[in-house]
């Protein structure tokens, strides 16, 4: 009676790790998103120089595109090739965390840049319940971003 408990223990412990492992091999993680462009040079200077993201090699060097780091092993891939800005709907947004909203808004401020808060209010930051201060504004392609100071 014991050893048949030891051995059915034992065979669920292995098939719970079985499980687990499979599980991990078709677990998906972010690779990258891409944003299709119609000035690759200007959308290439606005998040390298407005978002502050680092450039990082791409295999194509052909000119249309740029990549850039957005975290541990995610890109953001710059595409050129659209043919025109298109209007996109603020629910569909990237979002980059700061250590200080307001000191990026200077960064925006010294370029120009409007942004506002998610009720659409002009040059205002929406102060979310847990703390949590956000502004939002767009790409030269019309692509909404979100900046925020979460430390997560």
């Amino acid at each position: 009676m014991k050893r048949s408990f030891v051995v059915t223990t034992a065979i669920c412990i292995m098939l719970s790790f079985t499980v687990r492992a499979q599980s991990s091999k078709t677990k998906a993680v972010i690779n990258h998103i891409a944003v299709y462009v119609v000035d690759l040079k200007k959308s290439t200077g606005f998040y390298r120089d407005i978002i502050g993201l680092d450039t990082i090699p791409e295999p194509f060097h052909d000119g249309r595109h740029t990549w850039f780091a957005i975290g541990t092993n995610a890109h953001l891939h710059v595409i050129s090739g659209a043919s025109a800005v298109t209007i996109h709907d603020k629910n569909s947004h990237l979002c980059f965390s700061v250590p200080s909203v307001p000191e990026f808004i200077k960064i925006l401020d010294q370029n120009h840049i409007a942004y506002e808060n998610w009720l659409g209010e002009k040059q205002a930051v929406t102060n979310r319940v847990d703390g949590v201060k956000q502004i939002y504004f767009t790409d030269p392609d019309g692509y909404w971003i979100e900046i925020n100071d979460a430390k997560k």
